[in-house]
């Protein structure tokens, strides 16, 4: 059940114009009224020939003219709007049902607690099966207005308590982090332009899409106003930027004047602070023995870059929920990234990808940005680049973006952030289409480069020893003939097939792994392009960094199916 508290309105009679109207495509049918604040004597244009919108809305008025002829400064928004509906699949409610309903929604908005003979005056229409307008005039029979701060929190609330007491569909609690639902103005609107988005949705878009390419704030509106979308600032008096809004070019209010959409209003995270905070923090200093040659291409140092977000099933502290939060912010930020520099057949998954996990990139969390600078670094590294990527390092990426949004998911459930998991489940199943059709090219490929029976047989024996506890699953797998071909490879570019073999596996839990030999082909490929390391200093650098710079290392744990306690990413520099 949805309750959407509607903007403060003027125009008591207009509004119940449209609720008692056959509405704008002949949708409503029998409106009457169910309930209200003092159902005897009620005037109800439904029901009662005699009865009038004027009557009524003078009526509901009544405390609000009185107010005004007492006080100098007029009310002028005292209209309240707040349509109910129930989902779609929901049983038939009945008029009482629905007036039951409405009450307890206007006890928890403050309009009308239970008790008070002197809250605001309230009536609720129903023109529909599935749903009520609840309209309220906000003036009490005292003159005092009601206190009406947080109450789409506490209506929200209501409705989860509603749809568990007369077994409705049950959606999930909100947590302020969600965009803006498009008004019914708006959808009517990009209806008849034409347009397949409404301007809000199709400018958060627009500026998502901007910010991969951009360092700073200034950065950001020069690129938006080079992609000709309509840029509006507000500086102060020494020129510093204050705020901004966007507007979608022949997007017009009735007097023909351009619309402009503040960036917080289009979604929470788009405000001019919160994007000077992912935007414009510097790096962090990292450890002169960390450092190390950098891959290649782009596309091998964000696979990099993912490779140091490692899965932790130590208890979490504010800290690492901060940087966790970070990482899958920039997350967002490099699928982003990734599907507008990938070849345009494997585009469609990775865009659906990026859509999907943009509710998974805010929550209630703070971010501590600058922990997440590597995977920034990565995506602007690829919004930038003229090339495109090979086979290999299109599939190492693809499969490196779908175990990190894996890790997302888990860690929001485990926070409890069910809008936030259910954003990057949907992510994952577009990744996963997005892995399996990069992958796919690559294995004729391997498949022509069988290895004998004999070095299948030794391959068998190292893959035993790197990873007993899922061999078996590994060697029955109909993949492993062709990851058997990708170690014969490895094996001759100078790497130990059972080393190799180990770091494939530690980087991405396999228990949950349908096909588990195709989930360590393109990770042992993509370390396999990489020089053989010395192994001796490469332990003991490692050993260097991680003592110095964050205590004791800890052994990258094995996720389970279900997760038991909260996961952390820990940015771990490897470089």
């Amino acid at each position: 059940m949805i309750a959407a508290i509607k903007p403060a309105g003027a125009n008591t009679r207009g509004l119940l114009a449209y609720l008692y109207g056959p509405g704008r495509h002949d949708e409503h049918l029998d409106p009457h009224l169910v309930t209200g604040f003092a159902m005897l004597a009620m005037p109800d244009p439904g029901r009662d020939e005699n009865a009038t919108l004027t009557e009524l809305g003078r009526h509901l008025d009544e405390p609000v003219h009185l107010r005004n002829s007492e006080f100098g400064k007029p009310v002028t928004d005292h209209v309240w709007h707040c349509p109910v509906r129930a989902a779609p699949e929901d049983r038939y409610l009945s008029d009482t049902e629905w007036g039951e309903i409405a009450q307890r929604i206007v006890h928890e908005a403050g309009i009308a607690p239970d008790g008070d003979d002197l809250a605001c005056r309230w009536i609720a229409v129903r023109h529909a099966d599935d749903h009520v307008h609840i309209l309220a005039t906000t003036v009490r029979e005292d003159g005092r207005r009601p206190k009406l701060h947080d109450s789409g929190i506490r209506v929200g609330d209501a409705c989860r308590e509603i749809e568990k007491d007369y077994g409705l569909r049950r959606l999930k609690k909100g947590d302020r982090t969600g965009a803006r639902r498009p008004t019914q103005a708006e959808m009517h609107k990009s209806e008849r332009l034409g347009w397949e988005q409404t301007s809000r949705e199709w400018l958060q878009d627009r500026v998502r899409a901007a910010i991969p390419h951009a360092t700073s704030t200034e950065e950001l509106l020069a690129y938006l106003e080079a992609d000709d979308i309509l840029v509006k600032r507000r500086r102060g008096p020494s020129g510093d930027l204050l705020g901004y809004a966007v507007g979608r070019p022949g997007d017009l209010n009735k007097d023909g004047e351009q619309i402009y959409h503040p960036g917080g209003k289009i979604a929470p995270d788009l405000s001019l602070p919160k994007l000077k905070a992912r935007l414009e923090t510097s790096a962090p200093e990292e450890h002169p023995t960390a450092r190390r040659e950098r891959p290649t291409t782009p596309w091998h140092q964000a696979t990099e870059a993912l490779d140091t977000l490692r899965p932790e099933t130590t208890t979490t502290s504010a800290d690492e929920d901060a940087r966790t939060q970070a990482n899958i912010s920039a997350l967002g930020e490099l699928i982003e990234a990734t599907a507008q520099a990938a070849p345009a057949d494997h585009r469609a998954q990775l865009r659906a990808a990026s859509a999907a996990f943009a509710r998974a990139q805010r929550s209630q969390v703070r971010a501590e940005d600058r922990a997440a600078h590597a995977l920034r670094t990565a995506a602007r590294d690829i919004a930038h680049t003229a090339t495109g990527p090979d086979g290999s390092a299109l599939a190492a990426l693809t499969a490196a973006l779908l175990w990190a949004a894996i890790l997302a998911a888990r860690w929001h459930e485990a926070k409890g952030h069910a809008h936030q998991a259910d954003a990057a489940r949907q992510a994952v199943q577009h990744l996963q289409s997005a892995a399996d059709d990069a992958l796919a090219p690559l294995l004729p490929a391997l498949e022509s480069r069988r290895p004998t029976e004999e070095t299948r047989r030794t391959l068998a024996s190292d893959v035993r020893a790197a990873v007993p506890e899922h061999a078996e699953r590994i060697l029955a797998d109909p993949g492993w003939p062709i990851l058997a071909a990708a170690l014969a490879d490895a094996e001759a570019g100078g790497h130990k097939p059972h080393q190799i073999l180990k770091e494939a596996a530690a980087r991405r839990e396999l228990g949950t792994a349908h096909r588990p030999a195709r989930v360590l082909i393109t990770r042992i490929q993509h370390t396999s392009r990489n020089p053989a390391p010395n192994r001796r200093a490469e332990a003991a650098r490692l050993r260097s960094t991680t003592a110095s710079a964050f205590g004791t290392p800890s052994p990258a744990a094995q996720l389970p199916t279900t997760t038991a306690a909260p996961t952390s990413w820990l940015s771990r520099p490897r470089r």
